[in-house]
C-alpha cells in the first residue's frame, strides 16, 4: 500500500563487462530516478574486496548523490563498524550533515566486528510468529537457516578483516560503540577520566540513526533497548528475520526520538512487465550469490546468457537456495502482492527494495513498475 513507504537499498553492483565509474554513475542516476518516482530513502551499502561491488564507501558515494537529488532521504545501510571507530563515523557523518542538513540515515552495522556469543546469536524467543512447512500463517517463505561457516572461513573473509583493520587493533564492542556514536552525536560525550569530547562538524547532526541486523542478536537488542529504528535483513538472512523483528520489539524501550518500535524489512526483488521476462532478468543473482557465499568475492553481475551457462552442481544449489527462493521476481501485482505478504509477516513499517540486473535501464524500470504498482494498492 502507498501509505508503507519503499526504501532503496544500492549496493552499486558492477556488471559484467562494465567498469566501477559506470557502476557510480549509474547509481546517482537511479537515485535520481528513485526521488522522483517517490522513494521514500536512498540508502548504500558496505563492501570491500568485491570485483562485482563498487559500494566501499558510503559516506564518499552519499556526498556524491546528495549533490544529484533535493529531497530524498540518503543513508548508510549500513556502515560497518567493526574497522572503524565512533569518532571517524561521526566526523564522516557530521561533514555530510554540515552541507545537506536533515537528509541522512545513519545506518549501524556489526559486520567485521566481534563475534557475538553462541547464546547471543541465536537465543530462543518466547512468542515467536509461527512457522509451519516453512511459512507463516500469511504465507512468507522461511527457508532452513543458512549456516555461514564456509565463508567466514575462507582465505579472502580473512584477508578482508586483516586489511581493514590495524594491526593488533580489536573491535569495540558494538553496544558500546554506539552508545558513543549517540552520545557524540547528543554532544554528551565524557570520558572515563573525565574529558568531554566535541565532534565539529557531528555534534547536534540532523541524523536518523538505524540499526541494521540479520538475527535476534546484539544488534536486535541495542535496536530496541536504545529506542532507534531497526531494518531486518530479510534479503540477507530470510531464515532468521521473524526472530530478529522479534527480539527488537521485545527490547525496544520509547526514547526522546521514538515512542514506538519501527521496523524496516529488505527483500530483493525484480519487477517485469511479464514474469518470463522478470525471470530472464533475474537469472545472474543465483551464481552472484553463490560467489559470495563461497568466499570468492561478489563477480561483475552476469547476464542471463552467462547465467545459463554455468554449471549447477547440487552443492552450489544448496549454498544460495535460501537466497534464490526468497527473491520476489515477476510482474508488478505479483511483486507487490508479495512485499505486502512480508509487510504483514513481520508487522514492517517500511519495506526496503534492492534489485540487480546487467542492465542498469532494466534496473531503472523494475523500480519504476513497483512504484507505480505500490501507489495504486
Amino acid at each position: 500500500m502507498a501509505d508503507t513507504p519503499l526504501t532503496v537499498l544500492d549496493l552499486v553492483p558492477i556488471s559484467s563487462g562494465s567498469t566501477a565509474a559506470r557502476a557510480l554513475r549509474n547509481s546517482i542516476d537511479l537515485a535520481r530516478q528513485a526521488e522522483r518516482l517517490g522513494y521514500a530513502r536512498y540508502w548504500f551499502a558496505e563492501h570491500h574486496l568485491n570485483p562485482g561491488v563498487a559500494g566501499t564507501s558510503p559516506a564518499v558515494v552519499l556526498a556524491l548523490t546528495a549533490g544529484a537529488t533535493t529531497r530524498i532521504r540518503l543513508g548508510a545501510g549500513a556502515v560497518q563498524l567493526g574497522h572503524r571507530t565512533a569518532l571517524s563515523t561521526v566526523e564522516e557523518f557530521g561533514l555530510l550533515d554540515a552541507l545537506h542538513p536533515g537528509r541522512f540515515d545513519l545506518g549501524l552495522g556489526r559486520s567485521g566486528g566481534r563475534p557475538a556469543p553462541a547464546a547471543a546469536r541465536q537465543p530462543a524467543l518466547a512468542g515467536a510468529p509461527s512457522v509451519v512447512d516453512g511459512r507463516t500463517p500469511q504465507g512468507l517463505r522461511i527457508p532452513a537457516r543458512f549456516s555461514p561457516e564456509r565463508l567466514l572461513r575462507s582465505p579472502r573473509y580473512a584477508l578482508h578483516r586483516r586489511l581493514l583493520q590495524q594491526p593488533g587493533a580489536e573491535s569495540q564492542p558494538y553496544e558500546e560503540q554506539t552508545a558513543d556514536i549517540l552520545a557524540l552525536l547528543a554532544g554528551t560525550y565524557v570520558s572515563a577520566d573525565g574529558v568531554e569530547a566535541h565532534v565539529v562538524p557531528g555534534e547536534g547532526a540532523e541524523l536518523q540513526v538505524w540499526i541494521l541486523g540479520s538475527s535476534a542478536g546484539v544488534s536486535a537488542e541495542v535496536a530496541g533497548a536504545r529506542g532507534l529504528r531497526f531494518a531486518a535483513n530479510y534479503h540477507v538472512s530470510p531464515a532468521t528475520v521473524l526472530d530478529a523483528v522479534q527480539a527488537y520489539r521485545a527490547a525496544f524501550t520509547p526514547s526522546a526520538e521514538l515512542r514506538r518500535p519501527y521496523v524496516s524489512v529488505s527483500a530483493d526483488v525484480v519487477v517485469a512487465e511479464d514474469e518470463a521476462r522478470a525471470r530472464e532478468l533475474a537469472s545472474g543473482y543465483g551464481l552472484w550469490v553463490r560467489s559470495i557465499r563461497s568466499g570468492e568475492g561478489a563477480i561483475p553481475f552476469p547476464t542471463p546468457a552467462e547465467a545459463r551457462r554455468h554449471s549447477w552442481t547440487d552443492a552450489d544449489r544448496a549454498l544460495v537456495a535460501d537466497r534464490t527462493d526468497t527473491q520476489f521476481v515477476g510482474t508488478p501485482g505479483q511483486v507487490a502482492d508479495r512485499l505486502e505478504t512480508l509487510r504483514d509477516a513481520t508487522g514492517a513499517d517500511e519495506l526496503i527494495i534492492t534489485t540487480i540486473t546487467h542492465a542498469h535501464a532494466d534496473r531503472v524500470r523494475s523500480y519504476a513498475l513497483l512504484a507505480d504498482e505500490w501507489a495504486r494498492r
